[in-house]
């Protein structure tokens, strides 16, 4: 598969998760931390497409900020994502299990899907002006 399809796969992904948390907020007494999870998930695989774009091979880690590290070495504004990152980072496997089971505020929640947005226009705008 080529470089395109394959990072065009990944924004597809990345896009579901976005569409998936935006939804599961507006529900009642929405799964807040699913919401979360499914934000992190956007993040990363957005990360991970615009590598693939790169043609960078990258390991099979939910670290955001290793993504952006590897990133940053085609794009240095990519550190703007660090904070979002350190936010988002949790939510990738600590609050996936129940014996960790947090409860989250839908303040937070709702700013996660915020943080994934910020994710998305920064990758997407570097993607396209880079083909």
């Amino acid at each position: 598969m080529d470089k395109n399809t394959l990072s065009k796969g990944w924004f597809k992904k990345a896009e579901n998760d976005l569409r998936a948390a935006e939804h599961l907020i507006t529900i009642d007494n929405p799964p807040t931390d699913t919401v979360c999870f499914h934000c992190e998930q956007c993040a990363e695989k957005y990360l991970k497409g615009y590598l693939t774009l790169k043609e960078v091979e990258f390991e099979k880690s939910h670290d955001l900020d290793y993504l952006l590290d590897e990133c940053k070495k085609f794009d240095p504004q990519f550190e703007r994502l660090r904070d979002i990152a350190e936010d988002l980072s949790p939510y990738a496997v600590e609050i996936r299990y129940p014996d960790d089971f947090v409860s989250i505020p839908i303040n937070e929640a709702q700013g996660a899907i915020n943080k994934a947005k910020a994710v998305k226009d920064l990758v997407l705008g570097k993607s396209h002006s880079e083909k």
